[in-house]
């Protein structure tokens, strides 16, 4: 029985699931917080996972309505029905659920999510600011374990080259799943690490079949934010880790020299899973960023 060490927080929180048609295709999400709340965040999970992810930061973002959906062919949102999952597309169906079920929201996006996130603001999502936590500042190739992301590379290819029966069965295979969570976490705190590797247990494999996965997988490592950051005028926070295997914080650094006005704040000791270890860390950084403040400064 695994303990989920953020539940209790959650569970004070009121939360309701909804539906909304984007792009010829359902869009399921979830609403959480006051509904009377002055602040309202659009928060977009990362790659294989679903709005579960971010849960952890979401108990901890006292006053915040959060609107959290499950991405196009992850958890419970089916396909874009007709389209290739690009990261185009992924910003195109941002965008439209924004103006749909979020109007005015402030975007966050976590990993993949961070990419999505910023390519839908510089395409011209319409929000105050942004807020992206783990950001991808960097080719995933190219970060500390660039070896691990040629593996995934190659993982990926022949997920989508066997016979389908095989293929998912090796896309959702248990055995690699936890060796992803096993080099992703950070923590020692053994009970804090078997609820990380539990939630990827549960969620990493929901997705709807092994191309709308393979889409995914090639638009979060052919795009990072970079690209996009120069086209983003809004106030922008970055949520990074100094033990990130996927971005290291050098580049974060840089990466908030490419936005006109980004705010960056390090977290320590913890890697690329910032809302599983230290959601509270995350929110907090959040929560300054958007509260109002004396004489126009944050």
């Amino acid at each position: 029985m695994v303990t989920n060490p953020y539940a209790e927080r959650l569970a004070r929180i009121p939360v309701e699931r909804r539906e909304v048609e984007v792009l010829g295709g359902r869009t399921v999400y979830w609403v959480y917080g006051p509904a009377d709340a002055p602040v309202t965040l659009l928060a977009v999970h990362g790659f294989r996972g679903d709005h579960h992810g971010l849960e952890p930061v979401v108990a901890h973002l006292d006053g915040i309505r959060v609107v959290s959906p499950d991405l196009p062919g992850f958890g419970e949102t089916p396909p874009l029905p007709g389209l290739t999952h690009t990261l185009q597309t992924y910003a195109r169906w941002l965008t439209e659920f924004a103006a749909a079920a979020a109007p005015g929201a402030i975007v966050l996006g976590h990993s993949f999510g961070s990419i999505v996130a910023s390519a839908a603001v510089a395409g011209g999502l319409p929000t105050d600011r942004l807020v992206l936590v783990n950001p991808i500042g960097a080719p995933a190739l190219e970060g500390p374990r660039g070896i691990l992301t040629r593996l995934a590379v190659f993982y990926y290819a022949a997920g989508a080259r066997l016979p389908r029966r095989l293929g998912e069965a090796l896309l959702r295979n248990r055995l690699v799943v936890r060796v992803m969570s096993v080099s992703m976490a950070k923590t020692r705190d053994r009970g804090l690490r078997a609820f990380i590797h539990d939630q990827h247990d549960t969620y990493f494999s929901d997705f709807a079949d092994r191309d709308v996965l393979r889409d995914a997988f090639v638009a979060s490592v052919s795009h990072d934010v970079r690209a996009f950051a120069p086209r983003i005028a809004q106030p922008t926070l970055l949520v990074a880790a100094d033990r990130d295997d996927i971005t290291p914080i050098e580049a974060e650094r840089h990466l908030q020299t490419l936005f006109a006005d980004a705010t960056l704040v390090e977290i320590q000791g913890v890697g690329h899973l910032i809302h599983y270890e230290t959601p509270d860390q995350a929110a907090a950084a959040v929560t300054r960023f958007l509260s109002p403040s004396d004489a126009g400064t944050r």
